[in-house]
């Protein structure tokens, strides 16, 4: 198996990146937006998967790879994480508003 990385990270544009830094550095923000924004700043320094990974203390480096992935097709926003499970939503934000009115 060699190392080379499937899917690397594109080059990350100037704003991408002052925004990264930023959630990475935020009190506000969701714990989980904070340390997607450290593994992608980790590996656009040059980290491998797995050391970007050790950085914010996992062992494995699958989960950044797909993130990475994610990233490079969308952007900030792969930063926020996707429907975790569970039955799906079964109405819009809309709606539920207009229900409780």
């Amino acid at each position: 198996m060699t190392g080379r990385k499937k899917d690397p990270l594109r080059k990350i544009t100037e704003e991408e990146q002052k925004w990264l830094e930023q959630i990475s550095r935020s009190q506000s923000e969701p714990a989980s937006h904070v340390l997607r924004a450290k593994e992608i700043i980790a590996v656009a320094e040059g980290c491998s998967y797995t050391q970007a990974a050790e950085r914010i203390g996992r062992k494995c480096g699958n989960p950044v790879s797909q993130l990475v992935e994610r990233f490079n097709q969308e952007g900030l926003v792969a930063i926020q994480p996707k429907h975790g499970g569970g039955a799906k939503p079964k109405y819009t934000a809309e709606e539920r508003d207009r229900v409780l009115q």
